[in-house]
């Protein structure tokens, strides 16, 4: 029931989405942008260009009124199109072709899902892959949801991550569970419990968890940190299966494997890692491609992976493990040439999301850092790939003596400091906030619309993510939540906002200030 009960809390805080005025866009003239933020966005232009016209049209068709408004049409909160985002081999030929659809929570896997299928169709001459994809906030509405149903219908590969609101996970479910036998393979990632009963991989199935007792359901129930989070447990998982496998029949154990590695190609979320991840299940499960041998020679990278935390910066060499080694490269070699005052500046810890690091989908994380240096901040930033983002906060804003090291946070996931968009836990948020007694901002990506959709909307904020990224991160403690980042509507890259991360700063650098 936790999933339904966290359902219901999200449509009582959508409720109240029109009390929070301060989320609705304004529209006067805006400040001079600072150079190291526009900077930033400048480097994405050349590549927004060619959808320019098409983000024209969509944004004409938006500011027109629709006798049909739903949720997630035109007029309200976005009216982003799946087919934007469909990706179809120019040229066949005599190659086999395979087909995959994926739902996601968030759109910053979409560019290299994008990017990994043109790469497969541009690059391999036995085999072609066509691959559409959905946000989940899209699946509400109608024509979507007939649309996905037509694609699953079809697929060879199905694919899904971090599914966890409860009608819409059931609304995945309905259509993907009586499809499941016919797929060559079902992958999905770290979402709620009856949408992970669909995964697949050749005899690899997670139907029976938590009711049977077999070897698999047993390891995993054991081997579940207490008090962590369903994703926290899957990814020691990764990092424990090894020992479980010895125990599986032979065929058992290859699936097994493969479901391994697919998550930890998933993880990898590089185009190249997404690459390996489509051409090991096509390879393998995919019935006309196995049989023909089509892909026999093709060698498959090994995933490439960061660490599951650390300390991440642009400029870096290397993300750092240890807040040590990060300081000393801080202090010595990069506050130098930024013209940072190590000895005087204050502070500013961020956290921020693996996947958008992984996915190189983080030109607002740059963005943001460069103006706090600009405003004469030292950055730490830091990440984990799993959704307890008090983990980097209790392992790097600490002194040995347990005192903070930081003057501010800012949490730029616009998530729930412990749990994210899954199951909450605010105690253990509060009590780890209370412990680093400093100012804690959560700043806000638009994530379930583009900027400019919210920009132009008169509804504001989508109610989702008024409750996710807004309501629940305020039961934690959280501050300010200003939008920083906007998602784009074809390729769903986050773009800064150069004026709000201007102001977001500001706000940081003065919350810093009061705090020392």
């Amino acid at each position: 029931m936790p999933g339904r009960v966290q359902s219901a809390a999200v449509a009582l805080f959508a409720a109240t989405a029109a009390g929070y005025a301060s989320f609705l866009p304004t529209h006067g003239v805006r400040a001079p942008a600072r150079p190291q933020a526009h900077w930033v966005q400048q480097q994405l232009q050349g590549e927004l260009e060619q959808q320019q016209q098409q983000q024209q049209q969509r944004r004409a068709v938006l500011r027109a009124p629709s006798a049909d408004m739903v949720a997630t049409g035109p007029g309200l909160f976005t009216q982003s199109n799946p087919e934007d985002r469909r990706v179809v081999p120019d040229e066949v030929g005599d190659r086999a072709v395979f087909k995959v659809v994926y739902v996601v929570l968030e759109s910053q896997y979409q560019s290299s899902l994008s990017a990994a299928c043109k790469r497969i169709n541009a690059g391999q001459p036995e085999v072609a892959v066509e691959c559409s994809g959905y946000i989940l906030e899209e699946l509400r509405d109608a024509k979507n949801f007939e649309q996905f149903k037509k694609d699953v219908e079809g697929a060879n590969i199905f694919i899904g991550s971090l599914i966890f609101v409860q009608e819409l996970a059931d609304k995945v479910v309905e259509v993907v569970e009586p499809q499941r036998e016919r797929l060559d393979a079902v992958c999905v990632f770290p979402s709620m419990p009856a949408v992970m009963k669909l995964n697949k991989i050749g005899s690899f199935t997670m139907a029976s968890m938590g009711q049977s007792k077999n070897v698999m359901a047993d390891f995993m129930k054991k081997n579940k940190p207490k008090g962590t989070s369903f994703q926290d447990g899957m990814l020691k998982l990764v990092r424990t299966l090894p020992k479980v496998l010895k125990y599986l029949p032979g065929d058992k154990a290859a699936d097994a494997r493969s479901f391994m590695m697919s998550l930890q190609y998933w993880l990898g979320g590089s185009p190249e890692n997404i690459e390996a991840l489509l051409l090991n299940l096509a390879n393998n499960y995919v019935t006309e491609i196995k049989e023909a041998g089509s892909l026999r020679e093709v060698e498959v990278m090994q995933p490439e992976v960061i660490p599951d935390q650390g300390i991440w910066h642009p400029m870096a060499p290397k993300v750092f493990e240890s807040m040590s080694e990060y300081r000393q490269w801080l202090e010595k070699e990069h506050a130098p040439t930024v013209g940072v005052d190590a000895a005087t500046a204050p502070v500013v810890g961020i956290v921020l999301q693996k996947s958008h690091i992984n996915t190189k989908d983080d030109a607002h994380y740059v963005s943001l850092i460069m103006e706090l240096e600009a405003q004469g901040a030292l950055v730490v930033p830091t990440y984990t790939g799993a959704l307890d983002f008090s983990k980097p906060i209790d392992e790097y804003f600490f002194d040995a003596a347990g005192r903070s090291v930081v003057d501010v946070t800012i949490n730029l996931t616009g998530f729930a400091l412990v749990g994210g968009p899954a199951t909450q836990d605010h105690p253990k948020a509060i009590a780890t906030l209370k412990k680093l007694n400093r100012p804690y901002l959560c700043a806000v990506p638009a994530t379930f619309q583009t900027f400019e959709e919210w920009k132009d909307s008169e509804l504001g904020l989508h109610p989702v993510q008024v409750a996710l990224q807004v309501a629940l991160p305020e039961l934690d403690g959280a501050i300010e939540p200003i939008i920083f980042a906007g998602r784009d509507g074809v390729t769903g890259r986050s773009i800064p906002q150069a004026d709000r991360i201007e102001v977001l700063s500001k706000r940081a650098m003065k919350w810093a200030n009061l705090s020392r």
